[in-house]
Formats: C-alpha cells, structure tokens, sequence
C-alpha cells in the first residue's frame, strides 16, 4: 500500500528573523486581509438578516445563513473594559510588553477584542480599524475617536504602521516626474533624510535642479539597469535605508505592430522588473535583517506602479506589461520580506503629469497627489493604495467585470 505523505512541516524563519504576531488565520478571514491592505473597515454581514458579526465566520451565528459577505461598516463604537498585558508566553509580544487589549461594542453592533491604543480610555468613544500586523495579518485596532497630541508615538501603532518620521529613505529614480514632490513631502512627514538615486548625479534634468535645492536631500549614483551599480550602492547605504521606494519607469507610447514595439517592450522590461529584481537582492537581505532593530527599523519597501498594470492599454503596452510583471513580482517580494516585518505597499496611479503622458488627456495624477497618497499609505500601514480618478476608476472596473475593463480598455 502507498503511504500518503503527511502535512508539510512548517517552514523554520530564516537565521536572525525577528519574531512575528500569530499569523495563522482561516481562509474566510482573509476578507479582513483584503480591507485592511486598502485601508478600510469591514465586517460580515448577513443579507438574510443584516446583522454584522465578527470574528469570521462561515454562516450566520443568528440564522445560519451560509452567504455571510464581507461590507464596510461603520467604524464607531464604545469601549466597554480594557486591560495591560504584562507577562505573555508569545515571543513577539513579550518583546513589545506592555501590550493594551479591550473589549468594543462596535456600532455596527457585534463585540470585538482589541489592540488598544494608549489613549483609549474606558467607557469613552474610539474609531476602529483593520490594521496589518507584522506577520501581514488584519488585526482590529481601537483609537480615541478624536485626534489626541502625539497619537502616532504609541508603540502599538506603530508596529501596525510604517510612519515615514525619523526614517532614512531612498527614491530609486529622481528622473520620475513625482521624485521632487515625493522628496518633498517625505521630509515635510518628518523623514531624516532622502537619498534619490540618478544614474548621472551631475546631468541636468527636469526637476534635478529642484532635487538638489533640497535640503537633506541626497543624489547618489544608481542606474537601475546595472546590477553591479545597485549592488555598489546597497554595500554603502544599505544598512541604512529604512524604506525604500522603487520610482523604476520606462514609458513609451507604442502600438504592437509598430516595428519598435519588441525593442521599446524590451527596454521597458529592463528598466522595471529588472530593475526591481536588482533592487530586491541588493536590498532586501539588508532590511529584512534590521526589521527589528528598535524604533528606526527597516519597515517598509513602496512600488509606484502603473493602474494599467490591472487593465492594459494599447497605446502603452509596454508600461502595461512590464508593470503587471512587476505586480507579480511584488507579491514574491512581500513574501520573502515578510519574515523580516517588512511591509511592501504596492501604489498604483493614473498617468502621471509629465513628458510621456502629454496626449492622454485629463483626468491625471498630480506629482503632488501621489506623493500625499504614498506618505498617507505609509502611515496607515496599507498594501495597496489606487492614486487619482483614473486607478481607481480601473480598480472599480476590475472588481466589477474585468472583461468589461479589458473591452473598454482595448478601444
């Protein structure tokens, strides 16, 4: 008789790994996975009685109905008790002791155990969210319900955020038209400093001169199509950067049958997902290995990918292409950074204000508008974030009928 293997044995961390929270979760919860990437709350609710319940369930707790569906709910509630965790036989959280917990009743109706935040007080209002924790896993979190001083300095929060304040950062590409205002508006969100990669320091370009007028930040040489240029900065800043966005883009109007097309296809390939994949083994060891070296940890790694990445347009095959490739590739990337607590945030924009996108005609994403989006991300600790009418007009699209956004797209 053949003997049926058994359960693969859980993979062990890596050497060094930090610990992580909990990350078991059932395949019905990762609903809450999907809210919390994009930054909203929801819950199940039942369609045959319309009550909302938690946690995750597969039928109704009142009715039994099997068609429970995931919907945004309202994010008010009461907190009723709280409690301060001292002693804890989990090895992530008795590094973060102590740890805050309570007991919500949500306005949506069902009770909900939390990670509290330290301002939360009892008997008093909070607003709740889904957060992702470490491990990648939603989590429900509990703040005051109105802003209170220095609320972004609670350590709880912070470990389900990846606030840019005091962090040192690194823009792959200064030649993206959003490089000056991402610079900008980093340092405006507290950033110590912003090194922005050129593959030439001293050739003059749009927006180089703004680059340079910048105070704190730094141009440093980095031509993303050159392995050995990535590895030769990653062996001098490496260990310093703690989030790294990758700005790589190559845009170039091109039709299929044009005889350009492969060449341009080729080019853009080159200057994106390998260009990413150089950035990943140069930087990735580096910052998984500091995703728990305190306060000013390695926390996050950004993409700013085209919405056409999701839905194709002809005129820009080549964009399309090469960004959904780097779409698949980010989710190899978040998992093997995952281990380290590093989160990856994937930001898709419309075309964006600038030299390749002249004839496309409006609405389009302001440099200004992506970089508030991206720093808004991050201090919500988000994984996918849809920047101006145009992304998220696609991600509407897609969820809707993605052939019907491939049709209309292809018109």
């Amino acid at each position: 008789m053949t003997k049926l293997p058994g359960p693969e044995a859980p993979k062990a961390p890596p050497a060094g790994a930090p610990p992580l929270p909990p990350a078991n979760r059932s395949r019905t919860a990762h609903g809450l996975t999907r809210a919390a990437a994009e930054g909203r709350f929801a819950l199940q609710r039942c369609p045959a009685c319309a009550r909302f319940t938690y946690p995750p369930r597969d039928a109704c707790p009142k009715c039994l109905c099997p068609a429970l569906e995931f919907v945004d709910a309202p994010e008010g509630g009461l907190l009723v008790s709280s409690t301060t965790i001292h002693a804890s036989v989990d090895p992530y959280f008795r590094e973060h002791l102590p740890w805050r917990q309570g007991l919500v009743t949500a306005d949506c109706g069902p009770p909900i155990i939390v990670h509290l935040h330290r301002d939360c007080v009892e008997g008093e209002r909070v607003r709740l969210s889904l957060q992702l924790d470490k491990a990648g896993q939603p989590v429900v979190f509990a703040r005051p319900a109105t802003e209170t001083p220095n609320m972004q300095d609670d350590p709880a929060w912070q470990e389900m955020t990846a606030d840019p304040r005091s962090r040192r950062i690194l823009i792959t590409n200064g030649r993206h038209p959003a490089a000056p205002a991402l610079a900008r508006a980093l340092l405006q969100a507290g950033a110590a400093s912003v090194d922005v990669g050129l593959s030439d320091p001293d050739e003059a370009f749009d927006g180089g001169a703004l680059l340079r007028a910048t105070d704190n930040v730094t141009p440093v040489a980095l031509d993303l199509t050159d392995a050995r240029s990535v590895a030769a900065l990653a062996a001098a800043i490496g260990a310093e950067v703690d989030i790294l966005i990758n700005t790589a883009d190559h845009v170039r109007p091109v039709h299929l049958f044009e005889r350009d097309a492969p060449r341009c296809l080729m080019e853009t390939m080159d200057a994106t997902v390998a260009a990413t994949a150089h950035l990943a083994q140069a930087f990735g060891p580096a910052m998984m290995a500091r995703g728990a070296a305190g306060p000013n940890s390695a926390v996050a790694w950004v993409n700013i990918l085209s919405a056409y990445a999701l839905g194709g347009h002809p005129e820009f095959g080549p964009v399309s292409v090469a960004h959904a490739a780097c779409l698949s590739l980010s989710h190899w990337l978040r998992a093997e950074l995952r281990p380290g607590g590093i989160r990856v945030l994937n930001a898709f924009t419309g075309p964006v204000e600038g030299e390749w996108y002249q004839r496309v005609p409006p609405p389009k994403t302001s440099p200004s508008q992506l970089s508030r989006a991206v720093v808004d991300g991050l201090r919500r600790g988000l994984e996918d974030i849809y920047i101006g009418d145009i992304a998220r007009d696609i991600q509407a699209r897609l969820a809707a009928n993605p052939k019907a956004l491939e049709r209309e797209n292809g018109q």
